[in-house]
């Protein structure tokens, strides 16, 4: 992998929250340029609107960080 990735985790999202560090140490040994945001209190699918998951603060703090990465990482 080459691309630098942005990873969005739900706060308390066991299961994905659990695989993340072998995830990020297998990303470092790579060196893939990566960041990590964890949104305190949300679960798994907090940015889809269409579920009572949905925490709008957390999402829109999220579309804001994957829109200036993509300015960042795609202009």
């Amino acid at each position: 992998m080459k691309a630098p990735l942005l990873v969005h985790l739900a706060g308390t999202d066991e299961r994905i929250n659990a695989a993340w560090p072998a995830y990020e140490a297998a990303l470092q040994a790579a060196g893939v340029k990566h960041t990590m945001v964890q949104y305190a209190g949300t679960q798994h699918g907090f940015n889809n609107d269409t579920t009572p998951r949905y925490d709008a603060a957390a999402a829109q703090q999220a579309w804001g960080r994957t829109i200036a990465f993509f300015q960042a990482n795609l202009a």
